[in-house]
């Protein structure tokens, strides 16, 4: 056991600026996955089509993709800090926005197509938000503590999104049940609050003037940068993929309603146990350090989720489920530490927006486009069918990328 990397990275939440960043960036993700867990159950409430799902999950890629690569320049080219309070606080506004459209009042004197396309848009204002904010935590992370701490501001950054990831849906359930879905809005939306005093106390960073080269040519760099490192080609293209066809968590509210008939509460844990497995793997991490055999552990962690994946679809029971989606966030923290620490230490400072973004399209996006596919299958083949397929695409995935990609096996993280 390394404790001398575990009380490092302890010892990292004393820089007080850091500190801010883990809390403003926890309070954001908490914020968000409550609003998404809410609203996506909302909306199937509403209509009863798994596709409506998938429309959630579309309706925020599309921005999110399209203005990837614009955003990722535009931060490079200003002051990180600002942009992350800016962001911010437009999500503020739309959480206000969506509490508005959730209210009772509001379903009562509407239509259900007029509530719904109205979430729609919600979730396409949301993905336009978080074109511009992925590359604008990323770009400032590193400006707030030293390149040799990276690997434990990794950690740190890494654990506070998936401890948000996990509480976020819990809580959405949780409050859902219990006060309703426009009261938990406030409370996201107080978080949100939160999240711009806290992002207050991390003062401006100066910004590395660089020639103006363009956005195409800028643009072209940044692509130019990911193609020739093969690695990070290859890892980005992996969890793509995995991600892309193992989007189950899109359909927990059918799984929830029809199948597993566990209310708001069973599905806001549903929803956590990912989170939950992946946090649990990260405090692991902490103690005991990737730094042998990653292309192995990484090809077998990101088989096993696409094995969990299958599984789940199969399993008609609640616990079951749960350890299914548990086990398969330990393996899919695995991926996470990997191409995290690939993307900080090998990317030079002056293009992490522009990387960060491609890294966004490659990921983030493929969250909403796993969405897509899965309501979309289930609406077509059935949910069980649809999920037990996404799993086995998966471990093809996995198995393709093994023989196509033979440099990955060698991975470091050095």
């Amino acid at each position: 056991m390394d404790s001398s990397s575990a009380r490092k990275t302890l010892l990292l939440l004393k820089e007080k600026e850091f500190a801010y960043f883990i809390s403003t960036r926890f309070l954001v993700i908490f914020s968000l996955f409550m609003q998404t867990t809410v609203v996506s159950y909302l909306v199937y409430t509403l209509t009863k089509d798994p596709l409506s799902l998938g429309l959630i999950g579309l309706a925020e890629v599309i921005p999110a993709f399209t203005m990837a690569l614009f955003a990722g320049y535009f931060v490079d080219r200003r002051e990180k800090r600002s942009m992350y309070l800016y962001c911010i606080i437009f999500y503020l506004v739309n959480t206000i926005f969506l509490f508005i459209i959730c209210s009772n009042l509001f379903i009562e004197t509407h239509s259900i197509k007029t509530v719904e396309w109205l979430i729609y848009f919600a979730m396409f204002i949301s993905g336009c938000i978080r074109s511009f904010l992925a590359p604008s935590s990323f770009s400032l992370l590193p400006l707030l503590i030293n390149r040799e701490r990276m690997p434990q501001a990794i950690t740190w950054s890494s654990t506070s999104w998936m401890l948000g990831s996990v509480l976020g849906p819990l809580a959405g359930g949780l409050l859902m049940a219990a006060i309703g879905v426009s009261n938990t809005l406030v409370i996201a939306g107080f978080c949100l609050a939160l999240a711009v005093y806290s992002i207050l106390k991390i003062k401006p960073k100066p910004v590395t003037l660089l020639k103006d080269i363009g956005i195409l040519k800028g643009l072209r760099e940044g692509f130019s940068f990911l193609f020739k490192s093969q690695i990070i080609l290859a890892v980005l293209s992996l969890d793509l993929f995995a991600v892309l066809f193992g989007g189950a968590e899109a359909l927990l509210p059918v799984f929830s309603k029809e199948i597993l008939n566990i209310g708001e509460v069973g599905y806001g844990w549903l929803r956590s146990a990912h989170g939950i497995g992946a946090i649990f793997l990260l405090f692991i991490l902490a103690y005991l350090p990737l730094k042998k055999n990653i292309g192995p552990k990484l090809f077998l962690c990101v088989g096993g989720f696409g094995a969990c994946i299958l599984l789940f679809g199969l399993s008609t029971n609640v616990y079951l489920s749960f350890g299914l989606l548990f086990l398969g966030g330990l393996f899919d923290g695995v991926s996470v530490v990997i191409r995290h620490s690939i993307l900080q230490l090998k990317t030079p400072d002056e293009i992490k927006g522009r990387v960060s973004s491609i890294n966004m399209m490659f990921i983030s996006s493929s969250n909403e486009l796993g969405a897509f596919e899965s309501g979309l299958t289930a609406r077509l083949m059935g949910t069980v069918p649809a999920v037990v397929f996404g799993g086995i695409m998966t471990i093809l995935v996995v198995i393709t990328t093994y023989f196509a990609a033979p440099n990955l096996r060698k991975i470091k993280l050095e």
